[in-house]
């Protein structure tokens, strides 16, 4: 009956006497029968468990008793404050004047609503799972398992899937300083897998533009040591001291790319690591990366841009490269003072300095490409044109400017406003339902003439 019951009966009861809980029990079923015809009649309804068990409590001092009884009952409303209205009628108990007083009458069901709503908050508290994701972070966690998925081997050492093709090269200490690297889309490294670096790293150093990028302890002190003697290199970068390349964020692993200097700055060099930190770039800088694609996207149809380079002592010699049947290929020594600091290496190319000529190189020059500017005209990154919505969406930084190599249409347009972008330059405009104010856009038609003002 008490998971069935819908109402409580709560009464008073009080005898001018001493009296027992059957007495009260037998007051109630006696002084109430046929008061309220066969429907009410309470022996029916307990037979037919439309009402429960009748609970007494009841104690006796100084020759009078008190006590509080409860009934439990299935009936509706109506019925139930009509059954409890006929208590108040019972006037004796047992042998002594008695008086009974209905105190309340409790929905049940209301009270179970309250410990279901009260649960229901605690549950909500505690219950569920904090790391909910939004729909960014569930788009960034796709495309970083995309990356990673990426991973590859060049005879036998982890790589990124872009090492067999490209220009330059990032060379680093193990499997989980590739996986960090392709965690921020950086597609171009190798690992050494430890201080005895690999025929197959040192030989690939002689055709690429090779940075080598090694952890801030005394295990990436030896790395460097040893190639430089076995391999050539162009470029250094070093984590911060007491940190390896796997632990750095985003933005520290970017700075420390930026940051790395020419190797003939601090090769001979005691402390070659301290030398970098020390001129966190600035004595002798190398030309800065522009995005994290020009390191993991470059690609060439012909040989490596670095394949006119001159052989040092440690190279195949032009005997050895005749008797194998083709041309050696070799590379010339970027850090000589007559070299243009930017050949050889795209990833390290400064590239224009304004919209508009951003707007020439990659409208003009018919890339297929997008690219988003800063408040400064430098480049954070770049992406197929066919995949701008997507690389916008999921941009850490939200770009200034867009320069798109494609059809610049409404949806763009709204999430370009969305994001806070200033400006876009496109090849040609869709047609726009509605133009957002604060976002200006240009046909680079339109500008060909005379550049935007910047």
């Amino acid at each position: 009956m008490e998971d069935t019951s819908k109402y409580h009966i709560h009464a008073n009861v009080t005898a001018d006497g001493v009296v027992e809980r059957s007495d009260v029990v037998g007051a109630i079923f006696g002084q109430t029968e046929g008061l309220l015809g066969d429907e009410l009649d309470l022996r029916d309804l307990r037979q037919s468990q439309k009402v429960g068990r009748i609970d007494v409590e009841i104690t006796s001092t100084k020759g009078q008793s008190h006590g509080q009884l409860t009934i439990a009952t299935s009936l509706d409303k109506v019925e139930t404050a009509t059954l409890a209205a006929s208590l108040e009628t019972i006037t004796r108990v047992g042998p002594c004047r008695a008086s009974l007083e209905v105190r309340e009458i409790e929905d049940v069901r209301a009270a179970k609503r309250k410990e279901v709503v009260d649960r229901a908050k605690e549950l909500l508290r505690t219950g569920f799972d904090d790391s909910v994701m939004t729909s960014e972070e569930i788009l960034a966690e796709v495309r970083q398992h995309v990356r990673v998925e990426d991973i590859t081997e060049y005879e036998g050492l982890p790589a990124g899937p872009r090492v067999t093709d490209s220009d330059a090269i990032i060379i680093v200490e193990g499997r989980s300083d590739v996986l960090t690297l392709l965690k921020y889309g950086v597609k171009n490294a190798i690992a050494v897998e430890g201080t005895n670096v690999p025929d197959a790293v040192a030989e690939l150093t002689r055709h690429r533009t090779v940075t080598v990028f090694l952890d801030g302890d005394r295990g990436g002190d030896l790395i460097f040591e040893e190639l430089s003697q076995v391999g050539d290199i162009d470029y250094v970068a070093f984590a911060p001291t007491d940190e390896s390349v796997e632990e750095l964020d985003h933005h520290q692993l970017f700075a420390a790319l930026r940051n790395k200097v020419p190797y003939d700055s601090v090769s001979g060099l005691s402390e070659p690591r301290e030398a970098v930190a020390a001129t966190d770039g600035s004595a002798t800088p190398a030309p800065p990366t522009s995005s994290p694609h020009t390191l993991d996207e470059e690609s060439s149809d012909g040989p490596p841009t670095g394949a006119n380079r001159q052989p040092n002592a440690a190279r195949s010699s032009d005997a050895e490269a005749s008797a194998s049947g083709s041309a050696p290929e070799t590379k010339t020594e970027t850090n000589s003072p007559n070299a243009d600091p930017g050949v050889g290496d795209p990833s390290v190319d400064e590239g224009p300095q304004t919209v508009y000529g951003h707007a020439a190189v990659v409208i003009a020059g018919d890339t297929d490409q997008a690219r988003f500017l800063d408040a400064d005209g430098d480049v954070l990154e770049e992406a197929p044109a066919s995949d701008v919505y997507d690389a916008l969406e999921a941009a850490e930084t939200a770009p200034t400017t867009i320069v798109l190599d494609g059809i610049f249409d409404q949806r763009l347009l709204d999430l370009a406003a969305e994001r806070g972008v200033d400006r876009i330059v496109a090849r040609s405009l869709g047609q726009f339902t509605k133009r957002p104010t604060a976002v200006q856009v240009h046909a680079f038609d339109e500008i060909a003439d005379a550049p935007p003002t910047e």
